[in-house]
């Protein structure tokens, strides 16, 4: 029993072991891939963590040295080193605060706002050179990967910010049955009668004039196509109202878009006077099952079939509104 539990252990030490040595691998890779061990980031005359102080504030109005000190973790005294160097080249600007005398606000210069944008330009076009070489499917896979890492590391830090719903623009429904086609096909295998089907769904949508108790969704991330659903009357039932077609973007999952058009969605109905919301789905589709549970929804049916080049087991929910609204 000692023997096996040691093996065990000694097991767990060498993967440990060769997990920390692949991440330090990446980071040595991926600072000389963005230019941090050069003397000035992006050819510029600043550090890495200067460029990051005059990028925090660029995002502000004004803000204390303490407080910018607390969200980057910086040490006080370093800080304040940095802070000097921006006075002394008229970067920043400092003044007693108007509500505590006791504080000293912090401001961008006309000066440094232009340097500052001048090196939020630079980043920009150094990572756009480096997505450049990438195919669109190896490009969106990094990206997915990126945010995934971010979830993974920090899950307290995904939030709504830069979130937006709006009705649907040209582009948008083509978009939406691509993007549905091609993140079925990548995570579950299924075939083009899947997207045959989304086709289908969203062209009978588009092709009519807009209808009283339906509305289509785009959610962006900032500024970026991040999401879609939209809502018709059930054919079955002229008092339930039909969820279609969610989907978010990869890339962009772990901000709460998801909820959001869910929500959307469910407050729509309400609002229209439907006594319910249902839905179609299908079991693999654990993450949307979960956000539906969430939201209330309860299984009523459940049926197994074969579609898009899969045995699969679908899913009826749906949400009573009239109780809730009462």
């Amino acid at each position: 029993m000692r023997r096996t539990e040691s093996t065990r252990d000694q097991s767990t030490a060498a993967e440990s072991a060769r997990d920390i040595a692949a991440i330090r691998h990446f980071n040595r890779f991926y600072t000389r891939q963005i230019g941090v061990l050069d003397e000035g980031l992006l050819d510029s005359p600043f550090t890495l963590t200067q460029a990051r102080v005059l990028y925090e504030l660029g995002q502000v109005k004004h803000t204390t040295a303490k407080d910018l000190g607390e969200k980057l973790g910086l040490d006080a005294g370093y800080l304040s080193r940095i802070l000097q160097v921006f006075a002394r080249r008229k970067l920043i600007s400092r003044r007693r605060a108007a509500a505590d005398s006791r504080h000293v606000e912090i401001a961008l210069t006309s000066s440094g706002r232009r340097v500052q944008l001048d090196l939020d330009d630079r980043s920009r076009h150094s990572v756009a050179r480096m997505l450049g070489g990438l195919k669109q499917t190896e490009r969106r896979r990094f990206v997915a990967s990126l945010a995934e890492a971010h979830r993974t590391l920090a899950p307290s830090a995904a939030t709504v910010a830069g979130v937006v719903l709006r009705a649907p623009h040209a582009g948008d429904v083509g978009w939406a049955i691509a993007r549905h086609g091609e993140i079925y096909a990548q995570e579950y295998g299924w075939n083009l009668e899947f997207e045959g089907l989304i086709a289908q769904l969203f062209g009978d949508f588009a092709r009519q004039s807009p209808r009283k108790g339906e509305r289509l969704w785009i959610a962006e991330l900032d500024g970026e196509r991040a999401g879609v659903v939209f809502v018709v009357r059930n054919a079955e039932d002229p008092r339930a109202a039909q969820l279609r077609c969610l989907l978010v973007e990869p890339a962009a999952r772990g901000h709460g878009i998801g909820r959001r058009l869910i929500e959307e969605c469910i407050a729509f109905a309400r609002d229209e006077g439907y006594e319910r919301i249902v839905l179609w789905t299908n079991d693999v589709l654990a993450a949307a099952r979960r956000l539906y549970e969430a939201a209330g929804f309860e299984l009523i049916a459940e049926n197994a079939h074969r579609s898009f080049g899969k045995k699969l087991n679908g899913q009826t929910w749906a949400l009573e509104l009239t109780s809730a609204r009462s």
